[in-house]
């Protein structure tokens, strides 16, 4: 289904709801106006894209009511089925709507073009910050795509670690003390990179897969020569930046 094949599906849909369907005027794909109220500018292509993005940015000067149209279905808009979320999140920040069109020509009206109103996300923010202070150093190059993330929760279980190899059987406590690490029962505990058995309550030892991993991670524990000011948290600081790997 080409450009021009999204056109009578849509002008179907417009007119159904009242509006008067012209294409191409000016530079828009489509105009569809419905009495007094301000123009519709819906713009098309195949598949979703940058370039379908940008030039509904460009017809927000002409109206308020501006909406993108393309195919989906298998074979089509592949990032539409996997960042729709985002998609749409986007949209909603520079108010666009979104039409989609299935290989039937059934219209779906996804997302109406509206001011965008951001909700900010304390919490969010909150955890970032965390993250920004507690970790040490700036270890991480922004952009890389490594999956092992050096993070503040790692660089704290790290320590633990290292106290383990060197020390032996540790009680949570003692390893507390020795680390500065005030989180270290739950980062025990929970032991999400697999680097801790505990031998018996209250007490625990460097796991074999923790002897293996921890000589890879070298340079880290040089960084992390002080102790820790860690503030506590009981689990990561957010799993989408440090999950188990």
């Amino acid at each position: 289904m080409s450009e021009v094949q999204l056109y009578d599906p849509i002008k179907r849909f417009l007119e159904a709801q009242g509006y008067v369907v012209k294409g191409e005027i000016g530079a828009c794909d489509i105009v569809a106006v419905r009495g007094d109220e301000p123009p519709v500018v819906v713009e098309l292509k195949e598949r979703l894209n940058l370039a379908l993005i940008l030039q509904a940015v460009d017809r927000l000067s002409a109206s308020d009511d501006v909406y993108i149209a393309f195919r989906i279905g298998k074979g089509n808009s592949a990032s539409w089925r996997s960042r729709g979320k985002q998609v749409k999140a986007l949209l909603r920040r520079i108010g666009v709507g979104l039409l989609t069109v299935s290989a039937l020509g059934n219209v779906v009206a996804v997302l109406d073009p509206a001011p965008y109103r951001p909700r900010a996300n304390s919490t969010r923010r909150e955890r970032l910050l965390k993250e920004f202070a507690e970790r040490v150093g700036d270890p991480e190059a922004g952009g890389s795509a490594a999956r092992k993330r050096l993070t503040a929760y790692r660089q704290d279980a790290l320590r633990c670690a290292r106290e383990l190899a060197e020390a032996g059987v540790l009680k949570v406590s003692g390893i507390r003390e020795r680390t500065g690490v005030e989180r270290a029962g739950a980062i025990l505990r929970d032991n999400h990179y697999g680097w801790f058995d505990r031998v018996k309550t209250g007490h625990y030892d460097l796991s074999p897969k923790g002897q293996e991993d921890l000589p890879d991670w070298a340079h880290a524990l040089a960084d992390l020569a002080a102790p820790s000011t860690s503030s506590g948290a009981a689990v990561p600081v957010d799993s989408s930046t440090d999950s188990p790997a």
